[in-house]
């Protein structure tokens, strides 16, 4: 089923015209909803694409994923939730492979100069959606910046950028509202990628839950008293890894691009009209239905009108050209908060959206069950997404079962949030923890947590990524090689060896202090409250049953009666990724196993106990209205950050070319059916020299009239994809090629693609530039 603009989709009928009629009924019906406003409520969004070229993709750790253009663009996404006279919120979600800790720093420090103590690090919390398509290099601590060569200040400075305008954007929408939750299940969205593991949890415990990953989305539903329906938040398990290790492409993977799917729904591109008139074959919107009308219906016209239009050379352009014309910033409607749609992450920990299993690529049969290896070999067992072989489809394909999913919920979220706006926030120190457990025979034990390492396992990878060498999951041995290997870094201590055990350890991150910490020691935990609604910030990777063993602790306490505690329904959600990043979260018995995401739960087996005892106390001083001590604080390494990334020293074209000229157009008087690709080459620059940001490398433009063009799809939509490349690594030259994938709901007439990048001179003045294609048909 698609709504999408740029997917040529299948058309299912009859059951697919029910479903979206049903669909428009319950969706008109949901724009004219109006409530008694209960909170104050305001939603931002800003662009947070890193640089397209050059850096590490953080997520796979393959040092050969670089980035090198853009899928679509990465955003920050804000929602603020206030008592009219009380307290409030602020949540973030980034479409970022996870939160940072040096980033949620320097983003307290700002919202503090520019509110001082409206926003602090309680009532703030910033969460990653997992996507491994955004470019590295904005963490602090070795462990997790070492592929991308240390520290990539562009990376950090366009997400903290990124952060700070979206809460500034949903501060200044706070208006009275409304919001409201829904939630159900989305069956074909993720299934356990170590299911192995999963097994070795308790029968009995199993046996309480229908599937091994959670099938529940949860969903907020954010209602303007004057506007409307303004913006959805929603909880979903899955990975975002339906983009490869291969791929070069920045990219929100399912996440982002369910994220846009519902955000083009709703928003219509900033022009009002009912929502049958936007709809085409096999429910698709149209991008400028009503902007562009069908010119002509003679092709022989179009043709001769296209004919007129060829290319020019590239000419100089402002930095603002490009920001003007990008389709959502041209045509948002400036009185009416635009509709801000978030997807976000939560107990993903082993769960995968590569639906169809694992298979080895050498004899296609499934991987080796227990260790995910095909004849031995990790590096040849492999996940397959739904759109299997290709990944674009495959991330197409399992975000819009999201967007699905949420719209449904949105449209019949029915349940208002009603009651108090609160947080918690606590740091604690996770190397040296103490942790009462109870004792098998009955009584307890105090037990703790560990400094963090990381196991042999880690090193194979996932079936979502396979590592290399002769590394493979369930390894609770090591072997001699990698451990000599392993003691030119760190040699553990026996102390570490018995605290992690089973795990064996090959990297002893907690202990490796050169040139500065390895990995995080002092972690944030946080709590939300809004209504009946509490959302549980956890800095790492819960598997599913860690998550749901942490909320049913905390849904306990918050039900078992006493002072302040919740009368009705009590809806808790985990945020995952958020704050900062520490990897995974397994459960004690997942973690005997040592599955990937066992060898990556950082500080020992306990850990899930450790984070369930110290929530529950977070729990227990919301309920009663007391305050918590703040802990240690996390260290700020900024000052020691290294980066070993070359800058880039200059750009060039041949003689006689402009930057923006047309390398490789489209044939003379080409016309395109709806489904082809249009593909034109430019000579350009390295995109390093600016980000674009809220702007775009790559526009396709629609002819109104016989003289004016207006913006058609960015790179910001599914169906345009700007790829740069250099002919080698040091040459000052580089290509830019731009794919438009002419969707089925694409107006027939004449257009042209156009690119628009700046250029390093020599002495490093960086200079803006565009350059267009000739006219084609798309019939």
């Amino acid at each position: 089923m698609g709504f999408l603009r740029c997917f040529n989709l299948p058309i299912r009928r009859p059951q697919m015209a029910a479903w979206l009629w049903i669909s428009l009924l319950l969706l008109q019906g949901s724009v004219g909803v109006r409530s008694d406003s209960n909170y104050l409520i305001g939603l931002g969004s800003y662009d947070i694409t890193g640089p397209a070229a050059d850096v590490n993709m953080m997520g796979y750790a393959n040092t050969e994923q670089v980035a090198a253009g853009v899928h679509f663009r990465l955003q920050a996404r804000a929602f603020i939730v206030a008592e009219p006279k009380g307290k409030r919120v602020a949540f973030v979600n980034l479409d970022a492979c996870m939160a940072s800790q040096l980033v949620t720093i320097k983003v307290l420090e700002r919202l503090k100069a520019r509110y001082g103590d409206l926003y602090t690090e309680s009532n703030v919390a910033i969460s990653g959606i997992h996507t491994h398509a955004g470019p590295g290099g904005f963490l602090q601590y070795v462990v997790y910046i070492v592929t991308s060569l240390g520290f990539v200040r562009q990376s950090f400075d366009v997400i903290v950028d990124g952060i700070e305008k979206s809460i500034i954007d949903a501060h200044e929408n706070l208006r009275p509202g409304s919001v409201f939750v829904n939630k159900g299940e989305l069956l074909d969205a993720g299934v356990n990628r170590s299911p192995s593991g999963y097994l070795n949890n308790p029968a009995a415990e199993r046996s309480k839950y229908k599937y091994d990953v959670d099938k529940e989305m949860t969903l907020l539903k954010f209602v303007d008293s004057e506007w409307g329906p303004v913006g959805s938040f929603n909880w979903f398990a899955t990975h975002g890894t339906s983009m490869s290790r291969t791929n070069s492409l920045i990219s929100g993977d399912n996440k982002g691009a369910a994220a846009r799917f519902m955000e083009d729904w709703f928003n219509k591109n900033g022009v009002e009209m009912s929502y049958s008139d936007d709809l085409e074959d096999g429910g698709n919107p149209r991008r400028v239905s009503n902007i562009v009308p069908e010119v002509h219906n003679n092709h022989h016209e179009l043709l001769e009108l296209a004919a007129s239009f060829q290319s020019p050379p590239g000419k100089p352009a402002t930095k603002t050209l490009s920001v003007a014309r990008r389709v959502r910033s041209a045509l948002r409607q400036t009185e009416k908060p635009g509709f801000v749609a978030a997807f976000c992450q939560t107990n993903c920990g082993d769960v995968s959206p590569n639906v169809l299993g694992a298979f080895c690529i050498d004899t296609g049969l499934p991987c080796d069950f227990n260790h995910s290896t095909c004849g031995g070999k990790n590096e040849l067992c492999y996940g397959r997404g739904p759109g299997y072989p290709d990944e674009f489809e495959s991330t197409r394909i399992i975000g819009e079962r999201q967007f699905e999913k949420a719209l449904d919920l949105f449209n019949k979220a029915s349940e208002q949030l009603r009651g108090k706006v609160d947080s918690r926030h606590v740091y604690l120190d996770f190397s040296n923890l103490e942790v009462t457990i109870p004792k098998q025979g009955g009584g307890s034990e105090v037990v703790k947590t560990c400094p963090a390492s990381m196991g042999f396992a880690f090193a194979a990878g996932t079936t979502d990524g396979p590592g290399a060498f002769d590394f493979k999951q369930g390894d609770d041995q090591g072997n001699p090689f990698w451990k000599l290997v392993r003691n030119l870094l760190k040699t553990p201590n026996q102390t570490q060896v018995d605290c992690q055990y089973p795990k064996p350890i090959l990297l002893d991150t907690g202990e490796m202090k050169q040139p500065y910490d390895w990995a995080p020691s002092i972690l944030p935990i946080q709590m939300f409250r809004i209504g009946q609604l509490v959302i549980l910030s956890v800095p790492g990777e819960f598997t599913t049953m860690a998550g749901r063993r942490l909320r049913e602790a905390v849904r306990t306490v918050l039900t078992s009666g006493g002072e302040g505690h919740f009368k009705g329904d009590v809806h808790v959600v985990i945020a995952g990724l958020t704050n900062t990043y520490s990897q995974y979260v397994t459960t004690f018995d997942e973690y005997q196993v040592q599955r990937y995401e066992g060898a990556s739960t950082l500080y020992g087996p306990h850990t899930l106990s450790a984070y369930i005892q110290e929530f529950k106390k977070l729990a227990s001083a919301m309920l009663s209205g007391q305050p918590v001590q703040p802990g240690p604080q996390p260290p700020d390494l900024l000052a020691k950050q290294i980066s070993l990334l070359t800058p880039v020293v200059m750009d060039a074209t041949p003689a006689g070319v402009n930057f923006g000229d047309v390398k490789t157009d489209v044939p003379t008087n080409s016309t395109f059916k709806r489904g082809d690709t249009v593909s034109v080459v430019f000579w350009s620059a390295c995109p390093r020299n600016d980000l674009m940001t809220e702007g775009t490398f790559a526009l396709v433009e629609a002819l109104q009239g016989k003289d004016t063009w207006v913006p058609a799809y960015d790179d910001d939509d599914f169906c345009l994809r700007f790829k740069w490349s250099r002919p080698s690594k040091l040459s000052t030259r580089s290509m830019a090629a731009i794919e438009w994938r002419t969707p089925e709901s694409a107006t027939p007439g004449v257009y042209r693609i156009r690119h628009f990048g700046a250029s390093k001179g020599l002495i490093g003045s960086i200079r803006h530039f565009a350059g267009s294609s000739s006219a084609f048909v798309v019939s």
